[in-house]
């Protein structure tokens, strides 16, 4: 698969958001004519090439666009900060709410860009405090394609509620988003992934048709809850701008050549057996200049192979869950 060589120059778009104008704007490349292309020939073994993701692709790569920024508390929260115990006069840790601010002032319009650019569609997790904040921004994501999914209503430990409370919180987080852009989320994910013995079963009841809370495999699979099936489409931590640029200080070319090595691996294995690679993309760290570099070279490189789709995660569920050939684990974690 090839990219355009001619990219058409798109009208800038503006729209307004809680904090301001928010300008996402960029040149825009015309979308590829198709996101998956088959592979040059059938593979040996079990299985072939073709056989395992929809228009005969070899590898599937799904993106996470965290859409994060307006929905943490005012202070307390996860940062490059150090930790500072502020006291009850301090209503707010300023600084810190102002990197936040980066991720939808100027982190998401970047990198709605670049997906345009390439023509892929993501999963935006939202906080629904932060849709409810920025409801414009919000209703672009899904404006322009991607799939608007649950990450609860705000920042809270999931796993330390009753069977009551977390219920209510995860019917909230679906109001709070489909409020504002139209689209029922139909997969979760926790706040650091951390659920309790409850979230599993609750998010059955509710109507989600997945979660990704499970590091478990590379390809996604079917598990029992409440007796029937519910769909697993793993994340990543792996190749998570959160762990590895935040948490571990990488430069964006160490993040670069670790997601690079992930996909090399993945595809060959892709010849053989279903396949998928997760990726993840928070508002104020990927959507940094540099980031979006990286993310763009990537998206070039991955483009370059034969076989490669972008699939949203709602869109993975719906077409694993029907097929015989799913994975069926008999543990559920």
């Amino acid at each position: 698969m090839t990219e355009s060589t001619k990219p058409a120059r798109a009208a800038r778009r503006n729209f307004l958001g809680q904090a301001g104008a928010l300008a996402a704007g960029g040149l825009l490349a015309q979308a590829a004519a198709a996101q998956a292309a088959p592979a040059a020939a059938a593979a040996s073994g079990t299985g072939g090439a073709g056989e395992f993701w929809p228009g005969g692709a070899r590898l599937v790569i799904s993106i996470s666009m965290q859409f994060e920024a307006g929905g943490q508390p005012p202070k307390g929260t996860d940062s490059p900060f150090p930790k500072v115990d502020f006291p009850a006069s301090v209503p707010a840790d300023l600084v810190t709410n102002t990197w936040f601010a980066y991720g939808y002032r100027e982190g998401i319009p970047r990198m709605l860009d670049l997906w345009d650019k390439h023509g892929v569609k993501v999963t935006s997790h939202m906080i629904g405090e932060a849709v409810r904040r920025h409801p414009q921004l919000a209703q672009e994501i899904v404006r322009r394609g991607h799939e608007a999914a649950g990450h609860g209503p705000r920042w809270s430990s999931q796993y330390a509620m009753s069977r009551a409370q977390e219920r209510r919180f995860l019917i909230e987080a679906a109001d709070m988003v489909e409020a504002v852009t139209g689209q029922r989320p139909t997969g979760y994910n926790c706040n650091w992934l951390r659920r309790g013995p409850n979230t599993l079963s609750l998010l059955q009841e509710l109507g989600y048709a997945y979660h990704i809370d499970d590091l478990s495999r590379d390809e996604p699979f079917i598990e029992q809850v409440n007796g029937k099936d519910f769909v697993v489409v793993p994340y990543t931590l792996r190749n998570n701008d959160i762990l590895l640029i935040e948490g571990r200080n990488y430069s964006p070319g160490q993040f670069l050549e670790q997601i690079k090595l992930d996909f090399d691996q993945l595809y060959e294995e892709g010849a053989t057996r279903r396949r998928i690679m997760s990726v993840s993309a928070h508002d104020r760290i990927s959507g940094s200049p540099q980031m979006v570099r990286v993310w763009d070279e990537f998206l070039r490189y991955a483009k370059s192979h034969p076989g490669v789709a972008f699939m949203r995660k709602d869109e993975i569920a719906r077409y694993v869950s029907g097929r015989a050939d799913t994975l069926r684990e008999i543990e559920t974690i």
